[in-house]
This record gives structure tokens, sequence and C-alpha cells, in this order.
């Protein structure tokens, strides 16, 4: 694979969207200096960057819609540490270990149009980096059976949340019952996707949740 790999590398070259430095669609070091998440959001959400900057917009879409996968890894060394800074606080002082973490789901359709859920790949690499946080990752416990429609289609947030309600459901509660779980997605508008995930997580018995998005 890692040959393969590299032969593609030299027939279709990837280069960073930002400095053009081969080897990576948008390298770390581009991706970190990237303005700021400072929008107003929960408390218990920690968004790194601000969605309206060009580049972070630009390469959330290219993961999502332009299968640039790879993007994830990215994503995810810069979620990494985030979640470390956190979780040095919340676990003296709200008892938080041994997080689990749970990928924001997609619908069953939704899924088989991408292939694959970004949310899922960030954990995934996550799970790689962590070498003392002792991560956990669950992926089909957090479920979506059904569809609705897309969030950023919908501009008032009365309509925002009652589309979310009830799109989310909780299969095999024991895993979540009195755990600390982290949810992961790529993106935050209102929050009215995490704030669903996290109540029907809640009365599956979970204990004390948190969520990372890479914007809001």
């Amino acid at each position: 694979m890692k040959i393969l790999n590299a032969i593609l590398d030299v027939i279709f070259p990837i280069n960073c969207i930002s400095c053009g430095k081969r080897g990576a669609d948008f390298c770390l070091k581009c991706f970190s200096g990237c303005p700021p998440a400072e929008r107003e959001s929960a408390k218990w959400i920690f968004p790194l960057y601000d969605y309206r900057h060009p580049l972070v917009k630009k390469a959330v879409w290219l993961l999502k819609y332009k299968r640039k996968k790879r993007l994830a890894n990215i994503f995810a060394e810069a979620m990494h540490e985030r979640i470390l800074e956190e979780l040095s606080d919340l676990g003296i002082i709200e008892n938080f270990y041994d997080p689990i973490l749970i990928p924001i789901p997609l619908a069953p359709k939704r899924q088989r149009e991408r292939g694959f859920n970004q949310a899922e790949l960030i954990c995934e690499k996550l799970i790689e980096l962590d070498k003392n946080v002792n991560f956990k990752l669950k992926k089909n416990i957090l479920i979506k059976p059904k569809d609705t429609e897309h969030q950023a289609r919908i501009k008032d947030r009365q309509k925002r949340l009652k589309n979310l309600t009830g799109s989310f459901t909780v299969r095999n509660p024991q895993f979540v019952k009195d755990k600390n779980l982290i949810l992961i997605d790529d993106v935050s508008t209102t929050g009215a996707t995490l704030n669903e995930a996290r109540k029907t997580l809640k009365q599956a018995g979970a204990k004390k949740i948190i969520a990372f998005t890479i914007a809001h």
C-alpha cells in the first residue's frame, strides 16, 4: 500500500491548498494558523477554527464532498491537542476520565451516498494518536435511523431544532450508561445537532458529555 501511495503521489501530486507545499491537501502548519473559533457556543462544545475563514470552509468541503479523506488526519491532529488541553482540567475538576469517542452519525442514505462518515475518520485517527488518555471508540452506538433535511439549508433556528427532534437513537445503551463521552463532528453551526445527540445520550444514561468540532 505504501508503494502504491508513493506511485500515486508522483502521478497525482498533492499540494497544500494554502502554501502549496507538496505532500498534504492542507498542511498542519497552515491549518493551525487559521483563525480560531470566536463565535459563542455552548460551554460543553469546543470548536477549533472559524468556519467563515475560506481555507477552513474549503478544507471541510474537500473532505466531505471531494473524498479528500486524508484531511481527516490533519483535522484529528489539530483536534487531539485541543482535547488533551481540555481534559487536563476536566479530569481533575470533574473526574472526566476514560472517555468514549462518539462520532455524530450520518443517516443511512447519506452514508451510502458519501461512502464514509467524516466524523468516524477523525475518531479513528484520534485513536491512533492517543498515547495517554485511553480513548475508546464506539461507532455504532449513536445512530441516525432516518434522513433529515440538511441543517445548513435551514436558516431559522426553531426549524433547525424541530428538524432534528427525535432523529437520533442509542443502540446498546449499556455501553454509554455512566460513561464519559466525547462527541466528534466536523462543523457546529447553531449546535442543534450536538444538542440533540447529547440529549439522546443523556436519556440513555451517559454521565458527562462534551463535544469537539473542527469549526464553528
